[in-house]
């Protein structure tokens, strides 16, 4: 007879079994299945390594980079790029955040995590790599618009064939992980995810508190299932939070287990508040580069709790070529965990990073909305030595820019690259899509619906960013926060998408505060 054990929620009905009839909280095993890798949605894009007018992709340009500051004029660097970033936890932690009635920290705000937590009208490759999109609407603000460049990556394989897993589960089981819904939930999501992975796949489990410990070393799962399940069901809350051994120990754990030709990653759930040991990032982040750079280990990030060390869980993340989550409810955590789990195991494209060309002869400036951390030298584009950002089947990565063209412009005003190494071969390969000043919309809120939707998303990050004293102006047209609300709400019954109602909801809390406002001076009407 099995000893008793917190009950595990499959996502759908199953046939009675032992040890798959008990409820789960999906929360962390949600993340977890972003873990394997990333997003939504949907796609829509033209591509070719020139643009349709026969001008070539973005060749490397000498000279500096553009982040989420405003550029010079385009004649001076008329290029933008960056490394692709499927990150959501800052959207998700400031939804928990405003849910709880306190105001994000600007420092936590990255816009191009709230742009990417939405499905996305793009069109899908057949093979690896991306589809690009690139599409734009005018703002209410003269002469300023909203440029979208979308990138979609192939759906799953409907066959469900993917590489192996082997994934080593690092697990803050310190004493401030006794509050419910931190290690309750890794808990019950870990016994979860152990039932729906295959039987090929590998689970190893280490936890650090004071110290570190490999509770379980990697297992393969055909045969074993039970012992991933009482490794996970006999941990419990110490005291002290020593990250940098638990990532010392997790890294040493994945390479005594590292398998050829599988997913290699590292999976760390914690509220990635530091207190004993090495608490110093970069002595952290070197033992992850090192892994990364020898083994090819990546690192996936879960967050938890109301307190969550957002920034270093994000830096620890962005070093370990991996990506960062932060769960604060069940059901993201059903849809993640349901919907993206099976499909996220493989990589379509490593190290991709895409490059905008603007035409100086009709923009006069622009600025990308985000991507801070993620801004790559112009001449480094084409440097495949440089790192870029991992991807995997069924993603969309979407970035904004806010655009001035010239007066009375006409014809070509930018063109999007870009660029990834294949996850088998390492052999380089680009896409491109480029876009009129003819193909403008004439309103950002009269764009197809998930336009606005990227549209309401920015704007709201903005808004939230604003109290942040290194921040600059507001996105053209921005609205007041109500009227935003507004238009989040009428995009959800469109849309008929509850991720869009939860927008609006989350968007109505940030205005209730009274201690966030921001529109642009220069907008009309809205």
């Amino acid at each position: 007879m099995e000893p008793n054990r917190t009950p595990r929620t499959p996502c759908t009905a199953r046939a009675p079994r032992a040890r798959r009839t008990r409820r789960a909280l999906l929360a962390l095993t949600a993340a977890a299945g972003l873990l394997l890798t990333a997003c939504s949605a949907e796609g829509s894009a033209d591509g070719s390594a020139a643009d349709k007018r026969g001008l070539p992709a973005p060749a490397p340009a000498p000279g500096g980079r553009n982040s989420g500051s405003a550029a010079p004029a385009p004649g001076d660097s008329h290029l933008s790029t960056f490394a692709l970033d499927v990150d959501t936890a800052s959207y998700t932690y400031a939804r928990r955040t405003l849910a709880d009635g306190r105001v994000p920290d600007p420092s936590t705000v990255r816009p191009e995590e709230f742009v990417n937590s939405f499905r996305q009208d793009y069109r899908r490759p057949d093979g690896n790599g991306f589809s690009v999109t690139v599409d734009g609407a005018r703002t209410t603000r003269p002469d300023w618009s909203l440029v979208r460049v979308g990138l979609a990556t192939r759906g799953a394989d409907p066959d469900g064939r993917r590489p192996p897993a082997a994934l080593t589960f690092v697990i803050d089981v310190s004493g401030s992980m006794d509050e419910p819904g931190r290690l309750d939930l890794a808990k019950r999501s870990l016994d979860t995810m152990t039932d729906r992975l295959r039987d090929d796949d590998s689970v190893a489990v280490v936890t650090f508190s004071t110290r570190a410990r490999t509770v379980l070393p990697m297992t393969r799962l055909g045969g074993h299932r039970g012992e991933v399940h009482d490794a996970v069901d006999g941990l419990r809350a110490l005291t002290s939070t020593n990250l940098g051994a638990g990532v010392e120990t997790g890294y040493d754990t994945a390479v005594e287990g590292l398998r050829e030709g599988a997913t290699n990653r590292v999976v760390l759930i914690s509220d990635a508040l530091a207190n004993t040991g090495e608490t110093r990032p970069d002595a952290i982040l070197r033992r992850i580069d090192s892994a990364r750079r020898e083994h090819g280990i990546t690192l996936f990030g879960v967050g938890v709790g109301s307190d969550y060390g957002d920034a270093l869980m994000e830096r620890l993340a962005d070093k370990g070529d991996g990506h960062t989550a932060y769960v604060s409810d069940t059901a993201e955590a059903r849809r993640v965990f349901c919907v993206q789990l099976p499909q996220n195991i493989g990589l379509t494209a490593r190290d991709a990073k895409a490059q905008v060309a603007f035409d100086p002869g009709t923009v006069a400036e622009f600025r990308l909305v985000g991507y801070d951390d993620r801004a790559v030298a112009d001449h480094d584009f084409r440097d495949d030595r440089v790192d870029g950002g991992e991807v995997g089947p069924g993603h969309t990565v979407t970035a904004l820019y806010a655009v001035r063209t010239r007066p009375d412009a006409d014809g070509h005003l930018a063109t999007a690259t870009v660029r990834w190494l294949d996850p088998a071969t390492r052999a380089p390969h680009e896409r491109s899509g480029a876009l009129e000043t003819g193909a403008l919309r004439d309103d950002v809120w009269a764009a197809s619906p998930r336009f606005q939707v990227t549209a309401v998303a920015a704007y709201f990050a903005d808004a939230l960013r604003a109290a942040g004293t290194d921040h600059g102006p507001a996105l053209p047209g921005a609205p007041s926060l109500a009227r935003l609300a507004g238009r989040a709400a009428a995009l959800a019954g469109t849309t008929e998408d509850k991720d869009v109602r939860a927008l609006a909801d989350a968007i109505r809390q940030a205005d209730g505060t009274g201690r966030i406002g921001r529109t642009d001076t220069g907008e009309s009407g809205e």
